[in-house]
């Protein structure tokens, strides 16, 4: 007869998350794992798998909870583009915010990982997809409704403000100048008219 976990997975999964995104892959140790989530070295091991499969995990539960935000967010009705200027500020503020200066954890592991690990690229890559998805529709939207002016390529939009937002986010783990952050917002939305 098989035993039952004496742990919740899922809020193991979510305190292994804070840890990884915190310190980063290379530095996470599995003992730092087991001492973190309070559980056996084993049943992370028979529940998640290693260290690698845990962090993959980690940054799906990530994903899952961060990227339908932003679609719901942009796809509201009625006007788009305000929507659109807000996703800007909110990342350049959350960026400017970010004083425990953890980043976002997908470009973390873009950072880290991405040029090593073929799993956890395509999960930094389906999210920039998913943004810029969500970002493209929305422009589309825009122009559409008469917001975006005919000549503006929604795509082409969509791609600058996801490089964009990256980018805060790589000065947001820095001690960097904030007004950097939120001049490149208003450089941004000003694109939009």
């Amino acid at each position: 007869m098989a035993r039952t976990k004496e742990f919740d997975p899922d809020a193991a999964l979510r305190r292994a998350l804070e840890l990884f995104w915190e310190r980063g892959y290379e530095a996470t140790s599995m003992a730092d794992l087991v001492a973190h989530l309070g559980i056996a070295r084993a049943s992370v091991y028979a529940t998640f798998g290693g260290k690698r499969e845990l962090y993959l995990k980690a940054l799906e539960r990530y994903l899952h909870d961060t990227d339908p935000k932003i679609a719901e967010a942009l796809s509201q009705p009625g006007p788009v583009l305000p929507a659109v200027r807000a996703l800007i500020e909110r990342y350049a503020e959350e960026s400017a915010r970010d004083r425990p200066r953890l980043g976002c954890l997908v470009v973390n592991t873009a950072v880290e990982l991405g040029a090593r690990d073929t799993e956890a690229a395509r999960l930094v890559e389906s999210s920039w997809n998913f943004l810029e998805a969500s970002l493209t529709t929305a422009l589309t939207r825009a122009r559409a409704q008469g917001e975006l002016p005919a000549d503006k390529a929604p795509r082409a939009l969509a791609r600058l403000l996801l490089v964009l937002f990256q980018g805060m986010r790589v000065l947001g783990r820095a001690p960097a100048d904030d007004h950097r952050l939120r001049d490149a917002a208003r450089q941004a939305a000003a694109l939009l008219t």
